[in-house]
């Protein structure tokens, strides 16, 4: 009987353990990295943001706050592992702001794929990008793209949100501001960090500058790397001075939701792995 009950204890105060380990990477012990990554099933979340001016009236870490509480709340319902807030981005764009952090576009793209290798040296094999920079989605792409380029024995994968037409509805009529204008540092993202951290937040501010297109190039058709600069010089597009809490909840809430269903199809997958090695193991066999 005493056995049987040392037993239990065991399990119970073993499974106490697991629930209690930390989903943050730097909060981990090192003797607590075997449990997580059992209970994570090797998948790491690597939360992208970047430092830049979010207009007069929003933190700089702005998006880095963002994806930072996103992976946080949602790792509380599923478990991953957090990887440390990541802010090595593609911000050329805003580099005439203050606060603007960056790098060149080499040491951004090397940056990141050493830093998914040694995520994957300490035992992931899936390595989930969480993006909240507008500025980054068409680096991310080059860079899994370019991922094929040689073997690696992990996969990554791009949390990129499909439209929900019932959530897109209420969005519209909750939404205040003209939503073509919408973009940067606007009503929405300002509504999300009221909600996340209101402390952080200067809406006296608000309205001290201008977020309205300036429409000072007209090249229909053509691409020009100086477009988002000739639009809105003052880094700051929408309005922000109409943003709430109650707006940013509603939004984060649908956010935290959607990742996580994703999260969970990415630790119950093990068909894209074996994909990739297969894939490899043709190149590599392509002139044998």
């Amino acid at each position: 009987m005493k056995a049987f009950l040392f037993a239990v204890l065991l399990f119970v105060s073993g499974y106490s353990f697991a629930q209690q380990i930390p989903a943050r990477w730097d909060e981990l012990t090192a003797s607590d990295f075997p449990a997580a990554l059992d209970k994570s099933s090797k998948t790491c979340i690597l939360p992208f943001g970047i430092l830049e001016k979010h207009g007069p009236h929003s933190p700089i870490g702005t998006d880095l706050i963002h994806v930072r509480e996103w992976a946080a709340r949602a790792t509380k319902q599923e478990y991953a592992v957090v990887f440390p807030d990541y802010f090595y981005g593609q911000i050329n764009e805003a580099r005439q702001q203050f606060g603007t952090f960056s790098l060149p576009g080499k040491l951004i793209y090397d940056l990141l794929e050493a830093t998914c290798d040694e995520i994957a040296r300490n035992g992931f094999k899936k390595i989930v990008i969480l993006n909240g920079h507008g500025g980054n989605p068409e680096f991310i792409r080059f860079f899994m793209q370019s991922f094929l380029n040689k073997r690696h024995n992990y996969v990554i994968y791009f949390y990129d949100a499909e439209n929900d037409p019932e959530f897109t509805k209420e969005y519209r009529k909750m939404h205040k501001s003209d939503l073509r204008g919408d973009e940067h540092a606007g009503e929405s993202e300002t509504s999300i960090l009221l909600y996340y951290r209101p402390d952080l937040m200067k809406m006296d501010r608000a309205e001290q500058q201008s977020g309205a297109d300036q429409k000072r190039l007209n090249l229909p058709d053509l691409y020009t790397p100086i477009w988002w600069y000739a639009s809105f010089p003052n880094h700051y597009a929408g309005e922000g001075g109409k943003a709430t809490s109650e707006f940013g909840k509603f939004i984060t809430d649908h956010e935290i939701g959607s990742f996580i269903k994703a999260l969970k199809v990415v630790k119950a997958d093990t068909t894209t792995l074996k994909l990739q090695n297969e894939f490899y193991d043709r190149v590599d066999n392509l002139n044998k």
